[in-house]
């Protein structure tokens, strides 16, 4: 094979690094891969470390030893994450998203690859750190924002379904209290979808009360495992007080009026 130059190598080691955030992968195969001495694919590593650090796109790590090699952890500028939560604000508050009831439109939002992808990448920064090992979400409309968390952490998605899933063969259920409405539900999650002991974040689009992500806390003690943290898209200001703490929420709706056609929401960077 003939042999690759430092241009070439340098953009190829970028993409399999950012394809595969937050996971170490060896200097020997880069090496094979380019048919390269170490040496050579450390020097372009370094190469794009500096890159990384000069632009604020994230660290690029190494560790040494026989079983060593190279993380890539991603990164956003915070004024990128302002101006992103800015211009989601703006699109959440236009007036024509008021429903009957007072409830917000946000499909559409949720739904958008770019907007979901931006989202996960946020979170993964946020609970990075913590070293979760899962990605858990109730579906339905929390399932894009949790996908696009676990690609950019590199880790499984795990679903709690509304209700039971005959498909997917014996499940733990749980009943649990709706926060706000205060109506019983029930969710469930198949007994091959986690092992026990789990060290897992949570991400949801919508929190009111907090009585869906308690229930999944409550159902997740049942396979023993540990909750790291919640991350949300969009909480209420009120009631001020939620049936469960430590979550990280991105975007706090403060009031829908319906008589006045008017949504207040705002960041947690305003």
């Amino acid at each position: 094979m003939e042999k690759w130059r430092r241009s070439e190598r340098i953009p190829i080691i970028t993409k399999l690094l950012l394809e595969k955030p937050n996971t170490l992968l060896s200097l020997n195969y880069f090496a094979e891969l380019f048919q390269s001495a170490k040496s050579s694919i450390s020097e372009d590593i370094a190469i794009i470390r500096d890159v990384f650090e000069q632009f604020g796109y994230g660290k690029i790590e190494t560790l040494a030893g026989a079983s060593g090699g190279v993380i890539c952890i991603p990164r956003i500028q915070k004024q990128e994450k302002i101006k992103f939560l800015r211009e989601l604000k703006d699109k959440l508050s236009e007036e024509n998203r008021i429903l009957p009831g007072g409830f917000l439109y946000m499909t559409d939002i949720i739904f958008d690859v770019m907007i979901a992808q931006k989202v996960g990448e946020i979170f993964a920064e946020y609970f990075v750190d913590s070293s979760p090992q899962y990605v858990v979400t109730m579906e339905t409309k929390g399932i894009p924002l949790a996908l696009m968390t676990a690609k950019a952490l590199n880790l499984p998605l795990v679903i709690i379904r509304d209700g039971g899933r005959v498909t997917e063969g014996s499940a733990v259920s749980i009943n649990y209290v709706t926060g706000s409405s205060r109506i019983i539900r029930t969710m469930s999650l198949s007994r091959r979808a986690l092992p026990l002991g789990s060290k897992v974040i949570i991400i949801d689009d919508f929190m009111k009360a907090g009585g869906t992500a308690k229930g999944m806390i409550e159902l997740l003690q049942e396979f023993k495992a540990e909750v790291l943290g919640i991350g949300i898209l969009i909480d209420t200001e009120y009631p001020e007080k939620k049936l469960v703490n430590n979550y990280y929420s991105l975007l706090r709706l403060v009031e829908v009026d319906e008589q006045e056609r008017k949504i207040s929401i705002k960041s947690i960077l305003d």
